[in-house]
């Protein structure tokens, strides 16, 4: 009889299962100050970041980093929750530039609302 075998007419009893804590919400994870979030994940670093509250819109100097950040998708920055409108220019920098990847300038993102706490 194998080791895992049981005899005929035996019960097989229920044992409890080991559980794992459920993951933390990714609203709950530290954010960095200059990153910007697509799916939990960072997509993009920002310098020169400006809030216009009364045009619901933040501006940012330059996007750098950014081959991941898909921008037609909603994403996140700090508090908030915005979408790209604007972009005034846009490059691929060369791989030994201290910013690698695309980068973004003068960019203008609608403020959506804000993130989940």
């Amino acid at each position: 009889m194998g080791i895992f075998s049981r005899r005929k007419g035996e019960d097989v009893q229920a044992r409890p299962e080991a559980v794992s804590a459920p993951p933390k919400p990714v609203a709950s994870q530290p954010r960095e100050a200059d990153a910007v979030y697509q799916n939990g994940r960072i997509v993009a670093r920002v310098i020169g970041a400006q809030v216009d509250a009364e045009a619901k819109e933040l501006r940012f100097a330059e996007v750098h980093n950014s081959d991941e950040l898909v921008l037609p998708d909603e994403c996140e920055f700090q508090r908030y929750r915005i979408m790209v409108q604007r972009i005034a220019h846009a490059t691929k920098v060369d791989k030994g530039a201290l910013h690698k990847g695309r980068v973004l300038r003068d960019v203008v993102a609608e403020i959506l609302g804000y993130r989940e706490q």
